[in-house]
């Protein structure tokens, strides 16, 4: 039999980040990469073991050809729309002070926000064990959200988990607009992240646990609340586990969240416990964040080993 599959559905965008002081207004030098939360996600489990697919719609130009060759690079299968008549969508990240990073995006028009359900691979999902999708690809546009729900109807039919990532981005639309969205995609999920302000969108204020608790109601079996440097709270099929997080000295939190998100699906997929999975979830934000980039501190498995196991997480 072949190994679980994790499919992931969404936006991968150049990135260019500024060198140096002065940021992009002001500096000489930048950084070339790209990111995305869905790409971020799909790389960390592929650098854990897992079997993973990409699907989005990306440009017929230089970032679109420097998405598609890392993912394939890092294992990751590729199932890339090319477009000709649209841009790659961008995003701009600068370090506006100490541990402070600000993200701009150039996305409108741009081909993920372009997706539509006729790129969505049927048989891909047919076979999937587990399809991940987030607020982000929700909130782009009107054919990306329809995308994302199409694709969640076609993971239930195929009896996939379906994983749903909050990921509030105000920038594409603020919570009063997003709010029954989120809802609906909750409802659809088996499994829901979010932070503890992204669960606030969903269910309104309350503890960590009454959020938890709310969101549950909704529909999924799992949720879990992500907390960053105080850890992360989780309501499983009624049992709650709460795990703290790994102490590390941050160099850029960006991409922590999916590193947590990616290390979770994949410990799910191998059929570990929900202390074993909140674990590895742990360790992998914290890895994330020990040096600047959306994906390039993804570790894998023989690092997350190491983080948890209280060693040096610097590799000399």
């Amino acid at each position: 039999m072949s190994a679980p599959l994790l499919v992931t559905v969404g936006e991968c965008l150049g990135l260019v980040s500024g060198v140096g002081a002065g940021g992009l207004a002001y500096g000489t030098q930048a950084e070339i990469s790209f990111g995305g939360a869905e790409g971020n996600v799909a790389i960390c489990a592929s650098r854990q073991g897992a079997r993973v697919a990409w699907v989005g719609r990306i440009g017929e130009d230089p970032f679109g050809d420097r998405i598609v060759r890392t993912l394939r690079g890092e294992g990751v299968e590729v199932h890339a729309v090319r477009d000709p008549s649209r841009f790659t969508a961008m995003m701009l990240k600068e370090r506006t002070g100490a541990g402070a990073t600000r993200v701009s995006y150039l996305r409108h028009g741009a081909a993920g926000s372009g997706i539509t359900p006729a790129d969505l691979p049927g048989a891909l999902l047919a076979a999937a064990s587990v399809l991940h999708v987030t607020g982000i690809s929700a909130g782009l546009s009107d054919s990306s959200h329809e995308t994302v729900r199409a694709a969640v109807a076609a993971a239930r039919s195929a009896d996939a988990a379906v994983s749903f990532d909050v990921n509030h981005r105000s920038k594409l639309w603020d919570a009063a607009d997003a709010a029954a969205s989120y809802r609906a995609l909750a409802a659809a999920a088996d499994i829901v992240f979010a932070g503890e302000d992204e669960a606030e969108i969903l269910v309104g204020r309350g503890t960590v646990p009454e959020l938890a608790a709310r969101l549950a109601a909704l529909g999924p079996r799992e949720v879990i609340v992500k907390r960053g440097e105080r850890g992360a709270y989780a309501l499983v099929d009624g049992a709650v586990h709460v795990e703290p997080a790994v102490p590390v000295r941050a160099v850029d939190t960006v991409g922590a969240g999916d590193a947590f998100v990616g290390a979770y699906l994949t410990a799910r997929m191998r059929g570990a416990s929900l202390a074993e999975r909140m674990a590895a979830a742990s360790a992998s934000g914290a890895a994330a964040c020990l040096r600047t980039g959306d994906w390039e501190a993804m570790p894998n498995r023989d690092q997350l080993r190491q983080l948890r196991g209280g060693g040096d997480p610097v590799e000399r």
